[in-house]
């Protein structure tokens, strides 16, 4: 959606022409009011017009199109919450009835609960039908997720997760392994960094939200976190993951500084493109009044 934005946005005129070359990038400065923060979207402009068509691919979308990077400045939540809301790279995450679960708590793009898979007895393979399929496992999730939300201080009490279902999101992260994606296209070991798995809304996400990718990126740069350690440790600029519908790449720029880790940058590339234009005809007397 965010990709979508910048490129309808110079579509419809919304970007002074000046700035707007024959040939190039357009990058496109956007308020996303959903996590309070400013993005830039690199738009690929071709004969003066919005470019859609071209070679990348992105697992998840049908078709190939042109590649737009979207960079996320500053994307850990506003200067009162801190970027690991615990002050650790990762906690024991105590769930009654579940056990303790090693867990990295961040606030990036959306919080976000990372826990290993193995943990859950996963593999961090799965496609989206063992889990959905599973309501015994979804609701284990969910009950991981409401005690996750308490630890990171987005609720006080555990019944208030019932009525914050959007955050924080929960994924579990393995290292890198061999699987067949949804598509059927296999993704091999040598091909990624690390798998990650996401929820959102209660249910296994097909392939990787934009936010969640946020918060991967973060971490995965972050020498200690659950993410950066399923990618082998050590010091990351970017990582490829597998995902349910194959490959994503993201990279994060961070300081450390006074004890304290800020992301100044989170980029990942998407794509974009028109699938439909219409109107809506309205009877004239519904107008009145």
């Amino acid at each position: 959606l965010t990709a979508a934005v910048g490129s309808l946005a110079i579509s419809r005129s919304l970007v002074d022409k000046v700035r707007i070359p024959e040939n190039g990038i357009v990058a496109v400065r956007i308020w996303q009011q959903n996590i309070n923060k400013t993005l830039i979207v690199h738009v690929p402009v071709s004969a003066g017009e919005v470019q859609e068509t071209g070679s990348f691919d992105l697992d998840g979308v049908t078709f190939p199109a042109a590649e737009i990077r979207v960079d996320f400045l500053d994307p850990a939540a506003d200067g009162e919450e801190a970027l690991f809301p615990t002050g650790n790279l990762t906690d024991p995450l105590e769930v009654p009835g579940i056990g303790s679960l090693t867990a990295t708590m961040i606030n990036a793009g959306i919080p976000t609960i990372f826990l290993n898979a193995g943990d859950l007895s996963c593999k961090g393979t799965e496609l989206q039908e063992a889990i959905n399929g599973d309501p015994a496992m979804l609701q284990k999730f969910e009950t991981i997720r409401a005690h996750g939300a308490v630890e990171m201080g987005l609720i006080d009490t555990l019944a208030e997760a019932a009525q914050r279902q959007h955050t924080p999101k929960i994924a579990f992260v393995a290292p890198a392994k061999s699987y067949t994606a949804s598509s059927g296209r296999p993704v091999s070991a040598d091909q990624i960094d690390l798998l990650v798995r996401a929820l959102s809304m209660g249910a296994l996400h097909h392939a990787m939200m934009g936010t969640a990718a946020v918060a991967i990126g973060a971490a995965a740069v972050i020498p200690g976190t659950l993410v950066n350690l399923a990618a082998g440790g050590g010091k990351l600029q970017e990582v490829k993951f597998g995902h349910p519908s194959g490959i994503m790449k993201v990279g994060a720029a961070v300081t450390h500084s006074a004890g304290q880790w800020q992301v100044t940058r989170v980029s990942m590339s998407r794509s974009a493109r028109i699938l439909m234009e219409g109107a809506v005809h309205v009877p004239g007397d519904t107008l009145t009044g």
